[in-house]
């Protein structure tokens, strides 16, 4: 469907639920791997950065309640924000040293993190557009 400005909608769409899809389930593997294994690597991180230890349980937040809401296309906006704040702990707390090199293919070695961190923002720039359990209207979407 073509737009007054040219545009087609549908394709806006489709590409913000791509988006979505893949941020969230690139994602869930990680706080699966979490619920699974638990936390008690990041709940050390923390304490050595004299941070109470039970924050640890925010990565839950970050990396499975924020995806499935992504996913889903429920509270998408908020949702993606808490991925980009999350991926700005994680640096800060465990990638620190490795800001200023680069992997063995030659690669920014966070890339990673800064892809999951840029693509995070631009959802919560987009929002989830209409294939969402939010819809286009929908508060926070």
């Amino acid at each position: 469907m073509q737009t007054t400005n040219g545009t087609y909608q549908g394709h806006d769409d489709a590409g913000k639920l791509l988006l979505r899809a893949l941020l969230a389930i690139i994602l869930l593997f990680h706080g699966i791997s979490k619920l699974m294994g638990g936390i008690g690597p990041i709940q050390g991180m923390l304490a050595g950065a004299g941070l109470p230890a039970v924050f640890g349980y925010g990565v839950y937040i970050g990396e499975v309640v924020a995806p499935l809401l992504m996913l889903v296309g429920q509270f998408t906006r908020a949702a993606a924000l808490v991925v980009a704040i999350n991926m700005v702990v994680a640096v800060l707390l465990a990638h620190t040293a490795q800001f200023f090199t680069m992997n063995q293919t030659g690669g920014w070695a966070l890339e990673l993190q800064a892809m999951f961190f840029g693509t995070a923002l631009a959802i919560a720039l987009l929002g989830a557009g209409r294939y969402s359990l939010g819809g286009t209207t929908g508060r926070f979407n």
